[in-house]
């Protein structure tokens, strides 16, 4: 990574850590050492073994949405490449910000930069929906009371559900409209390009042109002959996010907490929304205040600062662990790469 993106990496685990150090200090009490000693290390361990089940099926929905579009991605590869993703996202606003690795580590296994764009796309599409579904399942359980919780989260479930739909609405139309989607982007690249020469702003303006057109073609292609990649992602992207939200309840057990399964569902749900918003890289901070304040509600006050130090320690550090070790080899590959290059010219 350059030296920037390595400057915001520590502004987000700085971050990170000086809100989580707050949230201790102001949890912990003499009952919070009660519960420390009788923590269950197979159930952080089972929490742990989750995510990366997770990840798991993140790399494999990332393997067969390109495999339904004809092109073979290696399971390892695309593993690596969500690996990869996780790090860019932790530094950059929300967590929403690996897209352009996951792009880049598909068109190094031979697929086209616009159908790769195209799969990394419609895994946020998928996102969107299965997060809308379940925000719908939230709903009625709350509607018919069958959580304990003792502030009413119906009115923001509902506003979170809205603004998903309306996002879906918007994607659809671009869709069957390619020259809307055209203008959208031309008008987001000129804003940021004011200061380009009319050369290069001409070549992004044309390559924009060609790349939609190349996108709106690998959509076809999944409306038609690659449905079977669409089922996979819809599969696979309801596995990760189920046992992404499980993972709460699996370290609650693990404190001597009791699981609030339903509960926590609801309130994965809401964070999961609120961590997608740009605020800052990562979400650092965002996340462990909004888990404080929403677990609040339900777990043991001298216990929820521990809980959320081990949610963000196998949801957030973990990831970065991983990505971190994930872009070595990405950058190890491109050296070689590279050097290979250089070899093929030196000899013609």
């Amino acid at each position: 990574m350059e030296s920037s993106q390595w400057k915001w990496l520590a502004f987000s685990v700085g971050f990170s850590t000086l809100v989580l150090i707050g949230v201790l200090w102001f949890t912990i009490d003499d009952e919070t050492i009660t519960y420390l000693k009788n923590v269950n290390y197979t159930f952080l361990l089972l929490a742990l073994v989750l995510h990366i089940i997770a990840l798991m099926a993140w790399g494999m929905r990332l393997k067969m949405m390109s495999q339904s579009l004809g092109y073979h991605v290696p399971f390892l590869h695309a593993l690596n490449a969500v690996f990869a993703n996780l790090l860019v996202a932790a530094i950059t606003p929300s967590q929403a910000g690996g897209e352009p690795v996951r792009i880049h580590e598909l068109y190094r296994a031979d697929v086209p930069v616009g159908d790769a764009t195209a799969v990394v796309i419609m895994e946020r599409v998928i996102d969107g929906i299965v997060l809308g579904l379940i925000g719908i399942f939230a709903f009625i359980l709350l509607v018919f009371q069958f959580a304990t919780l003792d502030v009413n989260l119906t009115t923001p479930l509902l506003v979170i559900w809205v603004i998903l739909i309306c996002f879906m609405i918007l994607f659809i139309y671009s869709i069957r409209h390619p020259e809307f989607l055209k203008r959208i982007l031309f008008k987001i690249s000129g804003w940021l390009t004011k200061r380009w020469k009319s050369e290069k702003v001409d070549k992004l303006m044309h390559s924009i042109d060609s790349e939609v057109d190349n996108f709106n073609s690998a959509l076809a292609k999944f409306a038609s002959k690659a449905k079977k990649g669409l089922v996979w992602g819809f599969a696979l992207t309801t596995i990760y996010w189920v046992f992404e939200f499980l993972i709460a309840s699996f370290i609650l057990i693990a404190i001597g907490s009791k699981p609030f399964f339903i509960e926590s569902f609801i309130v994965q749900l809401i964070i999961a929304i609120i961590m997608m918003v740009p605020l800052t890289p990562g979400s650092s901070g965002i996340a462990e205040i909004s888990a404080t304040s929403l677990y609040g509600l339900f777990v043991p006050s001298s216990i929820v600062g521990v809980f959320v130090l081990l949610w963000r320690l196998i949801l957030y550090y973990f990831n970065i662990f991983v990505g971190v070790l994930a872009s070595v080899l990405i950058v190890r590959r491109e050296m070689i790469l590279r050097q290979l290059k250089r070899l093929k010219r030196n000899q013609n």
